[in-house]
């Protein structure tokens, strides 16, 4: 078999390859000796077919396991691919929630992170964003892969960064020990941060979760500064109903432009809100397809349900820094068809499920 063109790996942002050559270039990029991972190389000798001559294109990324529960104790360094050198220019090592069990991690590449961040920018652009002004993201630091994000989204699209520092994990804690009042009291802790940041700085981004919007627009004081100061409030993190993003889009934060984006450390990104949502409707989250890309399917079958219909999210992930196909999210979601050209599904509705590997999900302030 011809060997791919491993140059698609390293294509912009707004490049738009072919999915089933891309899907063959990873694939080769991932499996061949001088250039994968220990981990994958390791674990294709478990495989019921081989990659490098049964992967032909996208539609056979369903013959791969889903292995990310693996990754809860794999040494991180087993993730590189050994194509980035003796030296890997890295972000870091991001984990996932730890909501159900113990954390998984995946490692970032600093190109990917490049090209993810270049993405997201022309994706707030769209939206109106306004560039070269400064940023307050209530975000955890690490090890979510988020806050690397803001980070970067704030000094390359906009020009400071401010952020309050947000512990996700301890507030699941809290009120799954039964002491929701002490996670009420962290949160409001997290907003007295932000609402020094926003008397005294000229914020004109603001990333913050659903749950923590909702408690600044409890507050008088910082609904007036909010729409005095902030021309753009993007959330993410967990999921907003339609009729409180249009109460945010009308009454409470009408000065603002509002856009959430919808994502998983376990792909290394973010899909963004589609452009023109009309008020009132569900928004709907459109992937970086071909890299990362969802299918909402029956979790009984894994087969997709119909346009409309309400199933599982499954995401996959194919790039020269990650291979991480079939992984069964936690979350469920609207299937929407997919924005000409690009492949996969969009996601509208976004919800957790109850139970996860036999764990209750709980959402918290994240």
């Amino acid at each position: 078999m011809a060997r791919a063109d491993l140059s698609i790996l390293d294509l912009p942002h707004d490049a738009n390859p072919d999915p089933d050559e891309l899907v063959r270039a990873a694939i080769e990029w991932h499996f061949s000796p001088e250039t994968g991972s220990p981990f994958w190389l390791e674990r294709a000798k478990t495989l019921d077919f081989d990659p490098l001559a049964d992967v032909k294109g996208y539609a056979d990324l369903a013959l791969f396991p889903n292995v990310a529960n693996e990754l809860r104790d794999v040494p991180a360094h087993d993730l590189v691919p050994r194509g980035y050198g003796e030296r890997p220019d890295l972000v870091g090592v991001f984990e996932s929630g730890g909501t159900t069990g113990a954390p998984k991690r995946v490692v970032c590449p600093t190109d990917w992170m490049d090209k993810l961040v270049d993405w997201s920018n022309a994706n707030l652009d769209v939206h109106g964003f306004p560039r070269d002004v400064d940023w307050l993201g209530i975000t955890p630091s690490g090890p979510h892969i988020v806050g690397e994000i803001f980070r970067r989204s704030a000094t390359r699209h906009g020009r400071h960064g401010f952020q309050i520092d947000l512990d996700p994990r301890w507030v699941k804690r809290l009120i799954a020990d039964g002491h929701g009042g002490q996670a009420g009291a962290y949160a409001e802790h997290v907003i007295d941060q932000a609402a020094h940041i926003l008397r005294t700085q000229p914020i004109g981004v603001m990333t913050v979760t659903p749950p923590l919007l909702e408690r600044i627009a409890q507050r008088e004081e910082l609904v007036e500064l909010v729409n005095r100061k902030v021309r753009a409030i993007r959330w993410g993190g967990t999921q907003m109903d339609a009729d409180t993003a249009a109460l945010y889009r009308t009454e409470i934060f009408p000065e603002a432009t509002l856009y959430g984006h919808y994502g998983s450390t376990m792909i290394l990104g973010i899909a963004g809100q589609r452009y023109g949502t009309p008020i009132g409707e569900p928004c709907v989250f459109d992937t970086f397809s071909p890299y990362i890309t969802f299918q909402v399917v029956d979790p009984r079958t894994g087969e997709p349900v119909a346009y409309g219909q309400r199933g599982q999210v499954v995401m996959h992930h194919v790039s020269k820094a990650l291979l991480l196909p079939n992984n069964l999210e936690r979350d469920t979601a609207v299937r929407v068809a997919a924005p000409e050209g690009r492949i996969g599904d969009s996601a509208a509705g976004i919800a957790p499920v109850r139970t996860f590997d036999n764990e209750t999900v709980i959402e918290g302030v994240y």
